[in-house]
């Protein structure tokens, strides 16, 4: 029997990834396999789509180690390809049958639309948006599928977000019930408390944008002529809550970890991984650098993430079941592979949700330890300088922000005082806003930055 997994986002990181261990498992199990049915919820996916279809839904997975070893796999798991519409009709025809087992979904971190209380924007245009008829985020996706999975069969789904968002089960499913309560769907909102599981989960492997040399280089070392290539470090890693209600894939036979509990692991991923991977992205742009392995491997820059980590996040996660001295020193290993080409634009991107997702919680547990955040605080420093030369039109590429604002960001850094502006917005720092301590040590910081920008020498 085949069960089927739908995925709302067919970018790189979930062919990468979930794909990447469905593929394994298909290997592993003869009977009660798991395939793939990949859509989205963007007219942007559209190209990816068709490429996949004319080439079988099947591509070429390259993946690379610090060493320079690279490893070629096509990857088998994608049974369906949904096409897109405006009105979803395939990922709702799709999501609606009894076959579908799971609905996962990566829309990265401003695609839940959550503010730093981790509540629904309500005021957001998407969303505005859908609450008059149009689909254009998770929410009304999920909406529209399940209303149809009702008057299909009624079974129940496991809706699991494959994205880097802490607590990301918990926090959609919260999102996802406030949603429908703007929409006044409150049998849904029955139903979804009754019938669907949210499973917390932590996702780990580096995929950067496939770069024009990936496709020819795959047919070179393999022959194919791969429309729909992805590349990934060969690191992969995968946490997972058992909390599946109609059964799941058996992920832990081919490396997943299945686990009560995922905090540990996901607090030490976002916190160390995460954030110090934004760090170098924006240290990198604002000297002219232009990937991740170049920013890792300048001194000064690296020594900015090592700080972070060392003085103020471990101290704060500080008993954990993890050694977080030696996943730093991998970490940091990882984004010094000059093999992966993984580009600042990419990393940088996102700020707004990832200042206050990646970032805040360990400035908060800071202050409430008694400790002034010094390391912590050069991250928004440098997120802010990085906007002051956005503003100005330095940056050498475009900065992709789900939800930026450029007119209202234009005008904050056009303001008398925009340190403290930036310092006091809620929606980034949360109960530190507008403190005076902390704004004091933003403006000391966000100096230091400037002058340390202004005095860089490659």
């Amino acid at each position: 029997m085949t069960n089927i997994w739908m995925h709302i986002g067919a970018g790189s990181f979930h062919r990468a990834h979930q794909a990447w261990y469905l593929h394994r498992l298909l290997k592993e199990v003869v009977t009660d396999q798991w395939k793939i049915a990949i859509g989205g919820i963007r007219d942007d996916v559209v190209p990816l789509l068709t490429a996949l279809a004319q080439q079988k839904n099947e591509y070429i997975l390259e993946t690379v180690t610090p060493q320079g070893v690279r490893n070629y796999e096509k990857i088998t798991s994608i049974a369906k390809v949904l096409h897109w519409d405006e009105k979803m009709t395939n990922l709702i025809e799709q999501g609606a049958k009894t076959e579908t087992k799971i609905i996962g979904f990566t829309v990265t971190e401003g695609g839940y639309y959550l503010d730093t209380s981790h509540n629904l924007d309500p005021n957001s245009p998407d969303i505005q948006s859908e609450l008059n008829g149009k689909i254009c985020t998770i929410y009304g996706a999920l909406r529209a599928i399940l209303k149809e999975r009702i008057k299909q069969n009624g079974n129940p789904v496991t809706l699991l977000s494959c994205d880097n968002l802490r607590h990301n089960g918990d926090r959609f499913r919260h999102g996802f019930l406030q949603f429908l309560e703007l929409c006044k769907d409150q049998e849904l909102a029955e139903w979804v408390k009754k019938n669907t599981t949210s499973p917390n989960d932590m996702v780990d492997r580096i995929v950067p944008r496939p770069a024009a040399d990936l496709a020819p280089r795959i047919k070179k070392e393999t022959g194919v002529d791969d429309k729909a290539p992805v590349m990934g470090e060969a690191f992969i890693q995968w946490v997972i809550e058992d909390n599946f209600i109609d059964g799941r894939p058996a992920l832990e036979k081919v490396g997943a970890e299945m686990v009560e509990d995922v905090q540990p692991y996901e607090e030490a991923k976002i916190r160390i991984l995460n954030a110090s991977h934004s760090c170098i992205a924006w240290a990198g742009t604002l000297v002219g650098l232009s990937y991740i392995h170049e920013g890792t491997q300048t001194p000064e820059i690296k020594q900015l993430a090592w700080n972070y980590v060392t003085e103020d996040v471990i101290p704060c996660l500080t008993p954990c079941p993890l050694d977080l001295e030696q996943y730093r020193d991998v970490v940091l290993d990882r984004f010094s592979n000059p093999n992966i080409q993984d580009t600042n634009q990419r990393v940088a991107a996102d700020g707004l949700s990832k200042l206050p997702g990646f970032i805040t919680p360990t400035l908060v547990e800071c202050y409430e330890r008694g400790v002034e955040p010094k390391a912590t605080a050069v991250l928004p420093a440098l997120f802010y300088v990085f906007l002051e030369e956005w503003h100005k039109g330095n940056i050498p590429y475009e900065y992709q922000d789900g939800i930026l604002d450029a007119k209202a960001m234009h005008a904050m850094l056009d303001g008398a005082d925009p340190v403290a502006q930036f310092a006091g917005d809620k929606a980034l720092f949360g109960s530190l806003a507008g403190k005076s301590e902390f704004v004091s040590l933003m403006r000391q910081t966000i100096e230091n930055i400037r002058d340390w920008k202004n005095n860089f020498k490659k």
